[in-house]
């Protein structure tokens, strides 16, 4: 099912792939979420948001969402969503579109995490700017737009949710 993304001319689709689970619904990968760390709660958890996007050929931009679940010293397992935009007109627009991405389903796997009763899970969103290249013109209007919506934030070279994980998918 698309929804439509708020502010953006971005659909979202309820797809996931994840290479150890397969092919999942989203509601499948918040039971596979919560199974796994059901399944050894001795452990600290980590959730990590991050997206990415690559400019195809014919101008449209792919767009990757990615959700890791990091098992504190002990690996993790991660999913994956790719989504089609229309052309961006500026790469501003871009990495404005992936940030809001990653917020968007921070906040709906927020609010099925409250359902699940899972709240004290660290949760992380990875943005694909740094200090370094075109985006430190951007990093500060970025980290500002995620911090006020009440997310931990992490930039390059510590986001590997959005540089390494989405970024192997785009």
């Amino acid at each position: 099912m698309e929804q439509q993304l708020p502010g953006t001319s971005l659909s979202t689709n309820d797809n996931f792939i994840s290479p150890t689970y397969g092919q999942l619904n989203f509601s499948e990968v918040v039971g596979s979420i919560t199974n796994y760390i059901e399944a050894q709660p001795e452990f600290k958890y980590k959730v990590i948001v991050g997206s990415d996007s690559e400019v195809e050929n014919d101008g449209h931009v792919d767009y990757v969402t990615a959700v890791a679940v990091h098992r504190v010293g002990a690996g993790g397992v991660y999913y994956w969503q790719k989504n089609v935009g229309e052309k961006c007109f500026t790469f501003r627009e871009r990495i404005y579109n992936e940030a809001l991405m990653s917020l968007d389903f921070a906040k709906k796997l927020l609010s099925a995490f409250q359902v699940q009763g899972i709240l004290e899970l660290g949760l992380e969103i990875h943005v694909d700017v740094g200090t370094k290249g075109e985006t430190r013109l951007i990093i500060n209007e970025i980290v500002g737009m995620v911090r006020s919506s009440g997310f931990l934030i992490k930039t390059k070279p510590d986001s590997f949710g959005a540089s390494k994980v989405a970024d192997r998918h785009t």
